[in-house]
């Protein structure tokens, strides 16, 4: 009679949602012989002990998902191994504190140098499990990956409050109405102002079960505040503070929450009085220049957790920030650690198409060349100043140099003519007009809105098709919304959406596009990406090609080395660059400045 199932060993992966079926050489016969579901293949690492020692191995394995595997483990008579009558027990005794052999938590550490440990293991079984288990009776209509089915469950665990930092595009908004539904309400969601029709239309999509309704607008009434989910904007929450905070909120939640980065903001002393049983952060980039966005944030959604700002500037920010002390970033690590889920799409969704990264090398034309030293020599001849006038001179003179290399015209405020006067122009439109030509779709990202509307006229006139629209924040949150719906989803649509880089950088889902073109370049590669996410997230079937235009011996060629140095130093968080600008010396910062022609056929 066939035994090899007694030989079979479960692991539960919280990552996959799902136990790993091994040991036998064939596990697949093995659960079959038990009566329990074959799932599918898959190799993962396991921690074994192997003669006295912890050893990772790669491991065949069959992948079953809780929700098939847990009925069949509770309804099977076979004979079971130990570790997977342990996971039985676990599930049958929801409350014990269980053993659990070596073969049960067999999930090796992130170094690969320990097994898991199995209270921590055991714990988050059960909460993956019991989260299942409310998703179907709140009747949520989503098919949710097993990492988010994890950050839903971690979000009901959170004591009090903390931070949902999954990288862009991994669906927050979808993990926070999962949280909403298996909750009793009433619920406030704050959320920009364009993005309030987006979530009641992904509540009713995804939660038709509950009552929603919007405050915003100029003729929102404070009546019936008592709905089951209120979506409201910074701006209402900033306006109607007082009637706001005097509501119990079971849940609050914060989306694109670095809108309240600045604790000294309206909105932000806003959120601080809300009454919650539990307030979260939805943001892709809760550190997105400072590591005082993370205290300003957590002291929302944590109050107290890290202190007061001053001391948090003692003990963390200025080690970690000044010193790069990676004692002080390991301490704050363990303390944020319980109260900030972080998860990046290579981690979690490894079925995502990556991003291809393509810097374009653009060239100035004479005329570019003669404005940009205009601008510099005539900054530094007339001097600039210390202090506050200083930044702002070399603000405005950054901003100059900078609208050069986009196009003449915008730092003229001309309207024409638009060809052969800029490299970067007419670089941007040949592959404009190359990928439309494909038969394929494109994001254009600026940060000016001047030099937007230039583009647009000018794609609008070459391509020979409707007008190529342009998302800024000057449009109604209607009007956005439209643009996008008809990108996205409209056959007839023009191939080319023109954004905004801050009124577009969140809450957008372009997945549609299959490239992605920033034209100019913003300070904070953080800012960048989130705008690139757009088009790289859930539901995107494509490698995904990111163009970065670059004009040759300027400003934008010290932006991108800023990047690669921001980039790398990511976990420790590098500082406000204009203000780091502004305070160099004359002559250094003339040599960051000065246009460097060498090298670049000039």
């Amino acid at each position: 009679m066939p035994t090899s199932h007694v030989q079979l060993q479960a692991t539960f992966l919280p990552a996959e949602g799902a136990f790993a079926w091994w040991g036998p050489p064939d596990p697949a016969t093995a659960l079959a012989e038990a009566g329990l579901p074959v799932g599918r293949a898959a190799e993962c690492r396991l921690a074994r002990p192997v003669n006295g020692r912890i050893t990772v191995l790669p491991t065949p394995v069959r992948l079953v998902d809780l929700d098939l595997a847990l009925p069949a483990l509770l309804a099977t008579t076979a004979a079971l191994s130990p570790a997977a009558r342990a996971w039985r027990q676990a599930a049958q005794q929801p409350d014990a504190d269980l053993p659990l052999p070596p073969a049960a938590h067999a999930v090796p550490n992130a170094e690969g140098t320990a097994i898991s440990s199995p209270a921590a293991l055991l714990r988050q079984f059960r909460q993956a499990a019991r989260t299942r288990d409310a998703l179907r009776v709140a009747e949520v209509r989503a098919d949710l990956r097993p990492y988010q089915v994890t950050g839903v469950a971690w979000l009901r665990s959170v004591p009090g409050g903390g931070i949902l930092a999954d990288e862009m595009g991994l669906g927050k908004t979808l993990q926070a109405i999962s949280l909403l539904a298996t909750r009793p309400g009433p619920h406030l969601v704050v959320c920009p102002t364009s993005l309030v029709g987006n979530w009641r239309r992904e509540l009713d999509r995804f939660a038709p079960g509950l009552a929603v309704r919007a405050h915003h607008g100029p003729r929102r009434t404070l009546a019936g505040l008592a709905a089951e989910v209120v979506v409201t904007s910074y701006g209402a929450l900033r306006a109607d503070a007082d009637e706001l905070a005097g509501t119990s909120w079971n849940t609050v939640i914060f989306d694109e929450a670095q809108q309240i980065k600045n604790p000294d903001s309206l909105a932000a002393k806003a959120a601080t009085r809300l009454s919650a049983r539990l307030r979260i952060a939805l943001t892709g980039t809760p550190v997105e220049n400072r590591l005082d966005d993370l205290w300003a944030i957590l002291n929302v959604t944590r109050p107290g957790l890290l202190g007061t700002r001053g001391r948090f500037r003692q003990r963390f920010a200025a080690p970690i920030q000044q010193r790069r002390s990676v004692t002080a970033a390991q301490r704050l690590h363990a303390l944020i650690d319980p109260h900030l889920l972080r998860r990046t799409k290579s981690e979690v969704a490894t079925d995502l198409p990556p991003k291809l990264y393509t810097t374009v090398a653009c060239t100035l034309t004479d005329e570019q060349i003669r404005l940009y030293r205009d601008a510099v020599d005539r900054a530094f001849t007339d001097g600039l100043g210390s202090g506050i006038e200083r930044r702002g001179r070399v603000l405005a003179l950054l901003t100059a140099l900078k609208q050069v290399c986009n196009h003449p015209a915008q730092l003229l405020g001309q309207d024409g003519p638009l060809p052969g006067r800029s490299g970067k122009f007419d670089r941007a439109s040949e592959m404009l007009a190359e990928i439309v030509e494909d038969g394929d779709r494109a994001l254009v990202f600026t940060q000016y809105r001047a030099m937007g509307e230039l583009l647009s006229r000018h794609l609008t006139e070459t391509l020979g098709g409707p007008e190529i629209p342009f998302l800024h924040g000057g449009l109604t949150a209607d009007r956005r919304d439209k643009l996008v719906q008809a990108f996205q989803h409209d056959e007839d649509a023009p191939p080319i959406l023109l954004l905004s880089l801050r009124a577009a950088g969140f809450g957008l889902n372009l997945t549609r596009a299959g490239h992605v073109l920033h034209y100019d370049r913003w300070w904070n590669p953080a800012v960048e990406e989130q705008a690139t996410d757009r088009a790289h997230r859930i539901g995107q079937h494509r490698v995904l090609t990111v163009h970065t235009l670059v004009t040759g011996g300027t400003v934008e060629e010290h932006i991108a080395r800023m990047h690669e140095t921001k980039r790398a130093l990511a976990d420790l968080v590098s500082g406000d660059s204009e203000t780091a600008l502004a305070n160099l010396p004359d002559e250094d910062l003339h040599r960051v400045l000065d246009l460097n022609l060498e090298g670049i056929g000039r």
